[in-house]
């Protein structure tokens, strides 16, 4: 596992149930994790990762993943939609950033988009589904979010997801 410590030329371990937002950089020569993906754990803020991105593009990375591992770990703690601007921010269209976590529906999807996310992860939907029903209710899972995608699409007057922007979401102080 490449921490965003090891990024920074430091060997500070984060402690076990550190709290904070994960970021997982792609890159091709990591095939010890998972083949393409480097895991870094960040702790903090958004802009905590923010600062990391041009270390994880000068180590390889060639996309972010905003996740806070399937949950918050503090009752207080941001959710990754709240995080991502600022890692987009902070990427400034040098790498893809992804959103991992949240995503429950279509307006969830359109959300990301809009906040400058390339791509969803969707983990506990696909679970769920799994669980439920096997191959079969991942199918229909996918199904439902492409439909809630669309149908919320045409009533937000987008007709693709190109013309998804920052204008379709309002973000409270």
């Amino acid at each position: 596992m490449v921490t965003l410590a090891s990024l920074a030329g430091t060997d500070a371990a984060l402690p076990p149930g550190t709290a904070g937002l994960c970021i997982a950089g792609l890159t091709a020569d990591s095939r010890e994790v998972m083949p393409g993906f480097v895991f870094a754990a960040l702790p903090g803020t958004a802009a905590d990762g923010a600062k990391f991105i041009p270390q994880a593009v000068a180590a390889g990375a060639r996309g972010v993943i905003v996740s806070n591992h399937g949950g918050r770990q503090l009752d207080q703690a941001g959710g990754t939609i709240e995080a991502l601007p600022e890692v987009v921010e902070g990427a400034a269209g040098r790498i893809p950033v992804m959103l991992d976590g949240g995503i429950r529906r279509g307006t969830d999807v359109i959300k990301a988009l809009a906040l400058g996310a390339k791509a969803v992860l969707i983990g506990r939907p696909y679970g769920y589904g799994l669980a439920a029903f096997g191959a079969p209710g991942v199918e229909r899972v996918l199904a439902i979010l492409r439909s809630e995608l669309v149908n919320n699409m045409g009533m937000a007057g987008v007709g693709s997801l190109k013309e998804i922007d920052r204008s379709l979401v309002r973000i409270r102080g």
